[in-house]
């Protein structure tokens, strides 16, 4: 079983999101079982709130309903636990080192890292954040792309 933590500031808009549409995308590529997902954050301002409701209605408008969560922090015992912390923008990266200082195994990375290094749209660029841009639209497209990438990752290294 592959272990996977999305990571973002609140953990109720962009994290979040991805964990639902990863678990989606894995259901219908048939690899569900293969992982378990979750999501968490690095700050502590939103923990037990649930997901934003713009990206509840996001999500839901791609197909994703009955999406229950309450936002939580990162914690150390979550870098042993995941074999892979992903990240959704550079700013998550400071603030995850707070929490976990040193990753001698690899394991934290940014979303769109996973994407292909020729689509110079994407790769290398931070997931757009909807709670300050209000484009819900714009995150949902960086989110889909960065899932579908690391999917298509981990499904070749099985």
């Amino acid at each position: 079983m592959k272990k996977i933590l999305f990571v973002c500031h609140g953990n109720i808009c962009r994290s979040v999101t991805a964990e639902f549409v990863f678990r989606q995308m894995a259901h219908e590529a048939g690899v569900a079982h293969v992982f378990e997902v979750d999501s968490a954050a690095t700050s502590r301002e939103e923990i037990g709130n649930p997901i934003y409701p713009m990206a509840l209605r996001t999500l839901e408008a791609h197909g994703i309903h009955g999406a229950r969560h309450a936002a939580r922090q990162v914690t150390r015992h979550d870098y042993d636990h995941f074999d892979h912390l992903v990240l959704m923008d550079e700013e998550n990266l400071y603030g995850i080192r707070r929490i976990i200082p040193h990753d001698p195994d690899h394991k934290i990375s940014l979303l769109l890292d996973h994407t292909d290094p020729s689509d110079r749209a994407h790769h290398r660029r931070d997931v757009a954040d909807p709670w300050y841009t209000r484009n819900f639209d714009q995150a949902w497209e960086d989110i889909t792309i960065g899932c579908a990438a690391l999917l298509g990752k981990l499904k070749i290294e099985s």
